[in-house]
């Protein structure tokens, strides 16, 4: 059986979440969030942002957040800003799009845009004196980590939110590998790492993944901005995002929240990444873009692909010109060392 390094969802979940919901199985509570469980895990997450005024909404899947959160913020003839790699324009079928509102893709070579890109695109809408005849830019979608792995400084991600307060837009954050993100930015930036409480500063909205970082399922949506935050309870109906049993999402970010177990996961997956990276480095291995996340991806010939594939799970990322295979290796919050020895391994024979 192959040892698999194809995503940060190939496991169920943490093993306090399983308990906590197995102790929980048979507690009597009201349903679409409403109950205590829930209660408990927003005044966490509202602790850990330092913003007792934010609204937190748990949904299930990082897809269905992404759709509910655009759709209630643009008008019917507004689009979203955003990399032309982002999650939204690549890997959600279309799902943006789909609601009715246009995608609009800026050029990115490493899954990231620019403060400079963002208001160069809307200077040029309002620029024009056709602009009434186009979509209209009206919020920035950006994702940290990115697809590519990568992530934004404290200097990035300011520069951003500021040109979109200055156009009055708002700033959507996707946080679905939002804790590898931030446990990458700490191993590269120390005391100037970003973190939940930089995030309620700078967006408008966030979200903080859980699916793909130890959670059995869900997201939960930290609104910042009050003119965002009326009636998204019925946006989340309206999208088929309402759980009925909500508490099993409260239930699980509690447990993910309490003690700092969220970022504990995060680092050790970021950490176990870190020595994959080092040995493909050692073996002077070039990438298709320099990722500090959870996701790596080395350019291989397609006979170290065929060797590779004998015993590891991986993913074909992107096929180049020259004949070789940009791959992703991708450890979560689940990856045992052991997995990781014997991939390290397989690397250096190569």
């Amino acid at each position: 059986m192959k040892t698999l390094f194809t995503s940060d969802y190939c496991e169920g979940a943490l093993p306090r979440i399983m308990q906590r919901l197995q102790e929980t199985n048979m507690v009597q509570t009201v349903g679409y969030g409403e109950d205590d469980f829930c209660a408990q895990a927003r005044e966490y997450i509202r602790k850990a942002c330092d913003r007792p005024d934010v609204d937190v909404h748990f949904l299930v899947g990082g897809t269905q957040t992404n759709a509910t959160v655009i759709s209630s913020i643009l008008k019917p003839y507004q689009g979203v800003l955003c990399a032309e790699s982002g999650h939204i324009n690549v890997h959600e079928t279309g799902a943006v799009e789909h609601g009715g509102h246009k995608i609009l893709a800026l050029p990115s070579p490493d899954g990231k845009i620019t403060a400079k890109q963002v208001g160069d695109a809307l200077d040029e809408h309002f620029s024009d004196a056709n602009h009434e005849h186009m979509v209209m830019p009206g919020m920035v979608y950006i994702s940290f980590s990115t697809e590519s792995g990568t992530i934004y400084s404290r200097e990035e991600l300011t520069a951003i939110s500021e040109v979109c307060r200055s156009f009055d837009i708002p700033l959507f954050v996707d946080g679905a590998r939002l804790g590898y993100g931030m446990a990458a930015s700490e191993l590269l930036e120390g005391e100037n790492a970003l973190t939940l409480k930089d995030f309620a500063k700078l967006a408008d909205v966030f979200y903080i993944g859980g699916t793909k970082q130890g959670a059995l399922f869900g997201e939960a949506v930290v609104i910042t901005n009050d003119a965002l935050k009326e009636d998204f309870r019925y946006c989340i109906k309206q999208g088929g995002g309402m759980l009925a049993k909500g508490r099993l999402l409260g239930i699980q970010f509690a447990a993910l929240f309490e003690d700092g177990l969220y970022m504990d996961a995060a680092r050790g997956a970021v950490l176990k990444a870190a020595r994959i990276r080092k040995a493909l480095e050692d073996k002077h291995f070039e990438f298709l873009v320099d990722s500090p996340t959870n996701q790596i991806f080395p350019i291989l010939t397609n006979e170290q692909v065929e060797k590779m594939d004998k015993d590891f799970g991986f993913e074909i990322w992107k096929r180049l010109p020259d004949g070789r295979t940009a791959v992703r290796f991708c450890t979560s919050w689940a990856t045992p060392e052991a997995n990781v020895t014997r991939l390290v391994g397989a690397i250096r024979g190569l």
